[in-house]
């Protein structure tokens, strides 16, 4: 009795130790089980301006694809940007860190940008860290939602959303527009 007790003891040893360590594809993946029932995840909320300039001598935003025909709603012109993130509205307030990405007119019947931009920070703690912001910005609309869908560094595993709304904006296309950031995190 007490063999076929040690065997069934081994046996439900080795299949629960054995289930942490499962080999999936040889050496392309390996997965674990996370014996873990509570995640601590924190919940960061960012304020900032960006600054997207697009005319004058030191333009933060260049148009890389040009349309031979310009239509009513600059549908697939497209934008590469590097544009400050700031403080406070002003121009020349604290540099808090860099948007940098593409954004491009992807709507035939509105002014709907589609937004692949990292906000990488360069200020305190969030200093070399970055969201990623994939999605749809209706650039007329007074409030624009957009979604945060990775991050790095304090922000890895991030998700979240991205509130715009703009605050300046000029003939020549330049803008100013406020975020307010809601990050869950590691």
């Amino acid at each position: 009795m007490a063999s076929f007790a040690a065997q069934t003891l081994f046996i439900l040893f080795f299949i629960l130790f054995s289930a942490f360590f499962i080999k999936i594809n040889g050496e392309f993946s390996r997965q674990s089980i996370n014996m873990s029932t509570k995640r601590m995840e924190k919940i960061t909320r960012l304020h900032f301006y960006f600054h997207d300039i697009v005319d004058g001598k030191h333009p933060t935003a260049m148009q890389i694809i040009r349309l031979p025909n310009k239509t009513a709603t600059s549908f697939g012109t497209t934008f590469m940007v590097d544009d400050p993130l700031t403080e406070k509205p002003k121009p020349t307030s604290k540099l808090v860190g860099r948007a940098q990405g593409i954004y491009a007119f992807a709507s035939q019947s509105d002014f709907g940008l589609l937004m692949v931009m990292n906000f990488a920070f360069s200020e305190g703690i969030y200093n070399g860290s970055a969201i990623s912001i994939l999605g749809r910005n209706a650039v007329l609309d007074a409030v624009r939602e957009m979604p945060i869908v990775g991050g790095s560094g304090i922000f890895r595993f991030a998700r979240g959303y991205a509130l715009a709304k703009t605050v300046w904006f000029n003939k020549n296309g330049d803008a100013i527009v406020e975020y307010n950031v809601t990050v869950v995190h590691l």
